[in-house]
């Protein structure tokens, strides 16, 4: 009798202490790790680990739903039964009827792990994890009620985050996704908040669209969500780091855990719109509504305690009336750690600039400050890289949320250059309020190479309007090592002390066949090798030259000959080849 009481918490808990002690306790029984007995019963192998501190990680820690209520139901005791075999009527156990995920919502969890298992290999990610995230933050999208396009019949929403038993998010998406316009709320069907969808988002569904109300984007953005910072969920570690993450609980940790272990016992689809809806938040109140149909709460007052009886006033007049009392001041509220920030600024970063494919060897380092100058500690700032790069983060995301220490600092995660070059900016905000940031401009430069040289000393000959019997061939090297992916510009110049380009003589080929004497965007291969395309010639006799250069200082000239057939071989450029 008491694991179904746990199991479902049913009403008759005498008060939330009681209901979320309960939680507590099945959930850390039924983590995995646990042991059954004959009976089905499990008892808990070792206490609970605290919550590690998630918020300097990329990203952030918390971030996703701003720790915003979630359901609390844990799952049955006994294994899910597998599908029911076609024609057979289904069983109704508890394990059958939450053994059976919404068809279009299994799917959109399924598509995302292929989506994630070919992306981030190194991360995964199950998909029963976003299964036990969606059950627990919306009971599987209300049951699966959702369109043929994955998108709910109605918004789903967490309580608005206003200070008042909540974290404090103003609004950051003018009511676009929540149709809140003071306070943010957590959204959709995975109930990610507004400010952390702006960079989190994707379209798993491929409409164009990033909404946090459709089941297949909102499954990727958890997906990617959970695999940033370089985590590899099949380490205990990492998923406890990334389910945290998510909502910062050490509760809400068990109960994700026991969901996933749940259904990786064995589940099956059913028809969307046919699943069971969770009926327990952690927040002690009834399942989500859609937007413009949550039930209002009725909170219980104390009646008022009865005034006590004055004496009959002499010569019979009425006792007057008792003059109430001043209503006591309301305190201003003070204000948050964010709401004090006037500025971020920057806190001695250095100059950002790293070659192609390498890591950059300085972080960004911003701080917090108000408007006197003073360091504001506990604040979430997001850095975003913006421009036409593609540097990332450690951990390949283009944004990261990281939380300020004492001193009101928070520095970014390591930058990793990609191979285009260029300037590229970093930006930084306060979440959750306007404040002036600091913008941080990083450079990518190409790969060096100190030295070229031919691969083979074969003479580079041909006759007039012939073509070159041999394809030129180099080796690119920088500090003595194979300089791979460098770019290598080539040009068939006038003489050794004019690099203009020449103007007759050979010449390469263009895609329409066309002559071209200067090629770029060439680059060697990873070791450091290049074969150059065919070399042709004119009707000019001579001896030309090629000049070969990369970025670092590599240079090569090689000379190219066009003679006669019974014309001897001259080694230097003759006038007719360079005037």
């Amino acid at each position: 009798m008491a694991a179904h009481f746990g199991r479902r918490l049913r009403k008759g808990a005498a008060t939330t202490a009681v209901a979320a002690a309960a939680v507590a306790a099945l959930s850390a029984s039924q983590a995995p790790g646990a042991t059954g007995d004959d009976h089905g019963r499990q008892a808990a192998a070792g206490a609970a680990t605290p919550a590690p501190d998630t918020t300097a990680a990329a990203g952030g820690g918390g971030d996703a739903t701003a720790n915003s209520p979630y359901y609390t139901d844990l799952p049955p005791l006994h294994s899910p039964n597998p599908s029911p075999a076609p024609g057979s009527t289904p069983s109704v156990s508890g394990g059958d009827t939450e053994g059976g995920i919404p068809a279009t919502v299994l799917d959109a969890y399924k598509r995302a792990e292929a989506e994630l298992r070919s992306s981030k290999p190194g991360c995964n990610l199950p998909w029963q994890l976003l299964a036990a995230i969606g059950k627990v933050e919306s009971g599987q999208a209300r049951g699966g009620r959702v369109d043929a396009n994955g998108t709910t019949l109605g918004r789903i929403l967490g309580p608005q985050l206003d200070g008042n038993g909540f974290a404090l998010i103003k609004d950051t998406d003018h009511g676009a996704y929540d149709g809140n316009s003071s306070y943010d709320q957590a959204v959709g069907p995975m109930q990610f908040i507004p400010s952390t969808w702006a960079w989190a988002g994707r379209d798993g569904n491929g409409d164009g669209k990033k909404d946090p109300n459709n089941v297949y984007d909102a499954a990727l953005a958890a997906g990617h969500y959970l695999c940033r910072a370089g985590w590899n969920l099949s380490d205990e570690a990492d998923l406890h780091r990334a389910i945290l993450s998510y909502n910062n609980s050490q509760d809400y940790l068990n109960l994700v855990l026991s969901w996933m272990e749940y259904y990786r016992k064995g589940t099956h689809s059913i028809p969307d719109g046919t699943g069971s809806v969770p009926s327990h938040r952690s927040d002690g109140s009834g399942p989500r509504h859609p937007a413009g149909q949550r039930k209002p709460s009725h909170p219980r007052t104390a009646e008022p305690a009865p005034k006590p009886h004055k004496p009959h006033q002499p010569g019979g007049g009425q006792e007057s009336p008792e003059p109430k009392p001043p209503a006591p001041p309301v305190p201003p509220k003070p204000p948050t750690p964010s709401e004090t920030v006037d500025h971020l600024a920057d806190a001695g970063t250095g100059k950002l600039t790293a070659t192609a494919g390498e890591a950059f060897g300085r972080r960004i380092s911003t701080r917090a400050e108000t408007k006197a100058g003073m360091a504001v500690g506990k604040v979430r700032v997001r850095f975003t890289i913006t421009g036409d790069t593609d540097a990332t983060f450690a951990g390949g995301e283009t944004v990261a949320t990281i939380a300020t220490d004492a001193k009101g600092v928070a520095v970014a995660p390591a930058l990793q250059a990609g191979e285009k070059t260029g300037d590229f900016k970093i930006t930084t905000a306060v979440v959750g309020h306007q404040a002036k940031g600091v913008d941080y401009t990083a450079t990518v430069t190409e790969r060096p190479a100190d030295t070229l040289a031919r691969t083979g000393d074969t003479p580079l000959s041909c006759t007039p309007g012939g073509e070159f019997a041999d394809q030129v061939q180099v080796e690119a090297t920088y500090k003595g090592a194979a300089a791979g992916k460098v770019a290598v510009t080539a040009t068939l110049i006038k003489s050794a002390d004019d690099a203009t380009e020449n103007d007759k003589g050979p010449y390469f080929k263009d895609a329409d066949g066309k002559p071209v004497r200067t090629l770029t965007g060439l680059l060697t291969d990873a070791k450091g090798r290049l074969t150059l395309p065919k070399l042709y010639a004119d009707d000019t006799t001579g001896t030309f030259l090629l000049r070969l250069t990369t970025p670092g200082g590599g240079t090569l000239t090689v000379n190219l000959t066009v003679a006669a057939a019974d014309a001897p071989a001259d080694p230097s450029p003759s006038p007719s080849a360079t005037s």
